[in-house]
């Protein structure tokens, strides 16, 4: 829901900050204190055309702030799809700055953002709907997730999107089989080298790296050789040094021939016997290595050729051998399905038709369905705009077959007859303003406790209607407001008794420049808004009653 708005430099408000609560809030002040203002602060900062008119006069920059709590985790999706960060406690900043040039920025959380991103996000977050604005209620495209949200089991959506996903999956294999000779001619000739390339080359997994341990020890054998040399040098000795067997030999003789006299003197000995046998095993060792060492200038060149084959390799058919060796596995299987297209192009025509006579009979259970929820849904919102006081108005949910979508195949609109004896004919087409206001807040009494938006604003929905039916829609708000915030700008003393937090918007003047404030008014200070709303600058203790007996529900 939306927790708080904070509006600096919009038109004729300085600052304002709007504290929001669950339930109705609603918004009353004189004409032209600021109501439509916070609606369009609202839309600026939901990523709506921002025009430099907004800017304060005389200030450089105006900026609007929205805080939202207890985002849904749709909204969090599209956050990530958008990529950008949702926070820790499930709150959301949006920020909208707008230069007085006409340029503006915005800030999701912190993060840079377009104005596009804010409407894709705006969807899931708030429904704005005035005299000029009734979003999707204008939008056919839209009317089927109406009656969707009203059924009472997914089963036979989900059923259907199950079958629709099997038949796109078998119409891209048709699709890929179904090229035209000249490209199946083209691909066949491009696989068979390829395929006749990685098998001549006899990938072998980790050879690489076993190559390139091979390459450094050839290029370093000279090296090897010399350091196993001096190993052994230092082992036998020469002409005239002692090596290290030598000098063990002669020092175990030595400790043998006093042992006699010192017994410890025995463990030194046994000790030199066998760094005489280490010495022997060390010079085995080396020897052994020595003659393993084949220094040889072709199996170099053979292998940098080799290294140099797998390089071009990677930078083609994948970065290691795993990969080269997978995309040779492919190459072969999409060689074997063009090659075998004609009898695989049989098999997969069969298996489409099925899965689209499948599919063909989940989209008429889903139609048949959603007909059966249309059914009660036209009396229901029949029943609502009854009591709202439009009881001339024949609502009605028109199905027509389109094409097979993920959707179904059903093209759902909703029509409206506003005179008797006249055919129904599209909203976008017949409904006013007020009307729409009226419809969409009937719909939405039906469908509140299953929409997944939390806020919902109402702008002057009473416009055009007498005193007992904006009482009506005042309850109708309430009851609305019972599973949604509502959020409602009100001319109406009827609508705004019924409110759970009754915001009041001033205009005063000073040193020629107007300011508007925003207040959360009292129980008292209710009464003397409601009267004046009523009874205009005269506050009489009749008005003071009559508002009085408002507040109170009579």
């Amino acid at each position: 829901m939306l927790d708080s708005l904070s509006i600096e430099n919009i038109a004729v408000i300085e600052k304002a900050d709007i504290e929001f609560s669950d339930g109705l809030n609603v918004l009353t002040g004189e004409t032209g204190a600021g109501k439509s203002i916070v609606v369009d602060s609202i839309n600026a900062v939901l990523g709506e055309r921002a025009s430099k008119e907004l800017v304060r006069h005389g200030t450089d920059n105006a900026t609007v702030t929205a805080v939202f709590q207890d985002i849904s985790g749709e909204v969090k999706d599209k956050l990530s799809d958008l990529g950008l960060k949702s926070s820790d406690d499930d709150s959301l900043m949006i920020t909208r700055k707008i230069s007085a040039q006409g340029k503006s920025s915005c800030r999701v959380n912190g993060s840079p953002c377009t104005a596009s991103m804010l409407r894709e996000l705006s969807t899931l977050l708030v429904n704005i709907h005035g005299q000029h604005d009734s979003q999707a209620l204008l939008n056919p495209d839209y009317h089927y997730k109406f009656i969707d949200m009203l059924s009472d089991s997914d089963k036979a959506i989900l059923e259907y999107k199950d079958c629709f996903k099997k038949l796109v999956s078998v119409r891209r294999k048709l699709k890929e089989l179904t090229v035209d000779a000249d490209e199946k001619d083209r691909q066949l000739e491009l696989l068979n080298y390829e395929i006749k390339e990685l098998e001549e080359a006899d990938i072998k997994l980790g050879e690489r790296e076993k190559l390139k341990t091979r390459r450094n020890i050839i290029i370093n054998s000279q090296t090897l050789i010399n350091a196993l040399n001096a190993i052994l040098s230092a082992i036998d000795g020469d002409e005239d040094t002692s090596g290290i067997e030598n000098l063990a030999s002669s020092a175990a003789k030595e400790a043998e021939s006093v042992s006699s006299i010192d017994g410890e003197l025995k463990s030194i000995y046994d000790k030199l016997l066998d760094l005489f046998d280490l010495t022997e095993s060390i010079r085995d060792l080396t020897e052994k290595k020595l003659s393993e060492i084949d220094y040889s200038e072709a199996e170099l060149e053979e292998i940098e050729a080799r290294l140099d084959l797998l390089f071009r390799f990677s930078s083609k058919y994948g970065e290691s051998e795993e990969e080269m060796l997978s995309y040779l596995e492919n190459a072969v299987q999409r060689r074997d399905s063009i090659v075998n297209s004609d009898e695989e192009l049989i098999k997969l025509n069969a298996e489409y038709d099925k899965a689209y006579d499948e599919t063909l009979l989940k989209a008429k259970a889903l139609s048949d369905y959603r007909k059966s929820v249309a059914e009660k849904f036209e009396k229901d919102v029949k029943a609502q705009l009854e009591y709202l006081d439009m009881p001339k108005i024949q609502f009605s949910v028109s199905f027509d077959r389109g094409n097979l979508s993920s959707n179904g195949y059903d093209k759902i609109e909703f029509l409206i007859s506003t005179n008797p004896g006249e055919p129904p004919k599209p909203l976008a087409k017949i409904a006013s303003g007020g009307e729409l206001s009226r419809i969409m807040l009937a719909i939405k009494n039906i469908i509140a406790a299953k929409d997944s938006v939390n806020t919902l604003i109402f702008d002057e929905i009473d416009t055009g209607v007498s005193g007992r039916a904006s009482r009506k829609i005042g309850f109708r708000l309430k009851s609305v407001a019972e599973h949604t915030q509502v959020i409602c700008v009100t001319h109406s003393a009827q609508i705004a008794s019924c409110a759970d937090n009754h915001l009041l918007i001033t205009k005063q003047f000073d040193n020629d420049r107007t300011y508007t404030s925003v207040k959360s008014l009292d129980y008292e200070e209710r009464k003397q808004e409601l009267a004046r709303i009523m009874g205009g600058l005269n506050i009489t203790d009749t008005l003071l009653q009559s508002a009085e007996e408002l507040l109170n529900g009579n």
